[in-house]
């Protein structure tokens, strides 16, 4: 996790965005290099804080775990890179598995196991999804709704972060959810430059702080 000593806010709200050093063989994650811009903007009142987690199950969520501690956000934002995906994905639901068809970042590769033993089967994000997809839109940006934020890592913190507001009093009312966003130009094809991704968590964040009722706007899937 990126080395960050800045404590809690006495004045401004924060917003924690996060994302993951590379995997998978790839030399750079995008959703790292792009949240890496953000870091310390001012977005309505709120500050950003941008911050990696590693790919690695179980120690990815170590690390949330003590961001939220540091930090205290109003609302957190989780990012992931999502290869093959010509969008940024705006995440529905995060579901209570890990099914690990790569290893991670430690070697691990955990076969149909519970993100957290015993609890709900899924969560659904707090961020206004079709809003912010909707402002996006309106930017030129391309997004879209995902139905899955798969098996891996992203999801795995993508759940544990669902549980965590839903469950810890300390972080009651606080709002959270994930995106995924497409490769580099430089990882294959399809892709989005680094400065669209930017432009578009920033879009996609200044909706999310101003928006507490969402929008009925189509963006489900036939399959």
């Amino acid at each position: 996790m990126l080395s960050d000593r800045r404590a809690a806010p006495v004045g401004r709200p924060r917003i924690l965005l996060t994302g993951f050093d590379p995997f998978g063989g790839q030399p750079v994650n995008p959703s790292w290099q792009a949240v890496q811009q953000l870091d310390g903007l001012e977005l309505d009142g709120h500050e950003v804080a941008a911050a990696q987690l590693p790919t690695v199950f179980g120690e990815a969520l170590q690390a949330l775990d003590t961001l939220l501690e540091r930090h205290r956000p109003a609302l957190v934002l989780v990012t992931g890179q999502a290869g093959g995906r010509s969008n940024i994905s705006l995440e529905r639901v995060a579901i209570n598995v890990n099914d690990a068809r790569i290893p991670d970042n430690a070697g691990a590769q955990p076969v149909d196991t519970e993100v957290v033993a015993g609890a709900p089967a899924a969560y659904f994000s707090t961020l206004p999804i079709k809003a912010m997809l909707a402002a996006l839109l309106a930017e030129g940006v391309r997004a879209d709704v995902s139905q899955t934020a798969g098996t891996f890592v992203c999801n795995h913190v993508f759940y544990g972060l669902m549980h965590r507001l839903a469950t810890d009093a300390r972080w009651a009312g606080v709002r959270g959810g994930m995106l995924h966003v497409p490769w580099l130009p430089e990882q294959g094809q399809p892709s989005m430059s680094c400065d669209q991704i930017a432009r578009g968590l920033k879009v996609a964040l200044r909706c999310a702080v101003r928006t507490r009722t969402d929008l009925k706007l189509q963006a489900g899937a036939v399959a």
